[in-house]
């Protein structure tokens, strides 16, 4: 959970601090009850529905569909995602993907748009979806292949996505597709599709270490009225960048929560264990791997609500800011995590105990929204364009 020590910052209002307060308390009792691992889809849908009847998702829209304030408040949604994540991954998931899912709706949506997507899944009755990599096109998204084919008043839907978070399960997906504006980014559009839409089928369920809802889907001949496009043609590359530029540090602050986990289950562990004699605390290794994972976690948490402020404050792009809180607080917490491991030993790789199953959290945080090697790439140029933009000043 976050302490007063991050919550008392003047990163956040009273409002952040009651948010945190309330959905902590909900979390520990409501959601373990509500988690079944060998029943992912069964758990997410009861999360989902959980969460809007407490009036969590909320955060996930903006004020206009009845969400907490006037646009997505980006600190409100990592406090949510750090304090899920550190009670369960699928509990994170579950509310992330309501957010991401809509979030080019909220973002880019007409009114009519919003009003149709919007108040299902704020209220937990509909489960939303983000469709944008494909077998070739992760991180290098100019590098997609589904078309949309103008066709009369509809665009024909033809391709792969994959790696689809709530794939399967979700009742609308926001789709990401090439329409030939221009060649590369310039080219994509994006389109809100219905899950039962004819032409659009479940291709493949896809099993992954730490489980939770993941599909390919198959688009042939898929129809959508012209209607469903988000923005105008073109503007999808926009579109998807904007989206990750508010959902990226998310992303980051719910591995700060999985760490913060793992450091809360290691100190616990090494105070009550008994080596030589003494606590396991008492022994300087143990205290010099506390004191790395607190130095970490509290310098993630810093990077993340900078990011989060600056976006809430109106900054048009936190592109930079972002991948510098993601990159950090993912392998942060991996590095947290796993010497959390060492310090219950054999105890710690053993299925069902809450160490190993953060391990297996944690990993896919470090690739999905951009993988860390990605955000280096965009951290760095982002550097030298801002080296170049102050050279050429310092000219004048």
């Amino acid at each position: 959970m976050l302490g007063s020590d991050i919550l008392d910052l003047p990163f956040f209002d009273e409002a952040h601090r009651a948010f945190a307060r309330r959905l902590a308390a909900w979390a520990r009792e409501t959601v373990p009850p509500l988690v079944d691992h060998h029943d992912v889809d069964g758990s997410c849908r009861r999360l989902v529905a959980a969460l809007g009847e407490a009036g969590f998702l909320a955060a996930c829209v903006p004020g206009d569909q009845g969400g907490l304030r006037e646009g997505l408040d980006v600190r409100t949604l990592c406090i949510a995602r750090a304090t899920l994540g550190y009670v369960d991954g699928l509990a994170d998931f579950a509310f992330a993907m309501q957010g991401l899912g809509t979030g080019p709706i909220s973002l880019f949506g007409t009114a009519e748009q919003k009003a149709a997507c919007c108040p299902s899944v704020r209220s937990g009755h509909a489960i939303a979806a983000f469709a944008l990599s494909e077998p070739d096109a992760g991180s290098d998204v100019a590098a997609m292949t589904t078309s949309a084919t103008r066709v009369g008043a509809h665009y024909r839907l033809d391709g792969l996505k994959t790696w689809i978070s709530n794939g399967g399960i979700a009742d609308c997906y926001v789709v990401f597709a090439r329409t030939g504006e221009a060649p590369g980014a310039r080219g994509l559009s994006a389109f809100i599709v219905p899950a039962d839409t004819p032409g659009l089928a479940i291709a493949e369920r896809i099993d992954v270490i730490a489980p939770h809802p993941l599909a390919t889907l198959k688009f042939d001949n898929c129809l959508v009225p012209a209607g469903a496009m988000l923005g105008k043609p073109g503007d999808g590359f926009r579109i998807a960048m904007a989206t990750l530029d508010v959902f990226r540090s998310t992303v980051a602050a719910a591995a700060l929560g999985m760490g913060n986990r793992a450091l809360a289950e290691a100190t616990a562990r090494a105070v009550k264990r008994q080596m030589f004699g003494a606590p396991l605390a008492d022994l300087q290794l143990t205290q010099a791997s506390l004191a790395d994972s607190v130095a970490e976690l509290e310098a993630a948490s810093l990077l993340i609500f900078r990011a989060a402020y600056a976006k809430d404050q109106g900054k048009p792009r936190i592109t930079k800011e972002a991948a510098v809180a993601k990159m950090v607080a993912t392998e942060n917490a991996q590095k947290v995590i796993d010497r959390a491991i060492q310090v219950f030993g054999g105890l710690g790789v053993k299925k069902g105990e809450k160490v190993e199953e953060l391990y297996r959290d944690i990993r896919a945080l470090r690739i999905y929204e951009g993988a860390t090697e990605v955000q280096k790439i965009v951290i760095a140029r982002a550097h030298l364009a801002e080296h170049a933009a102050a050279a050429e000043g310092g000219k004048r």
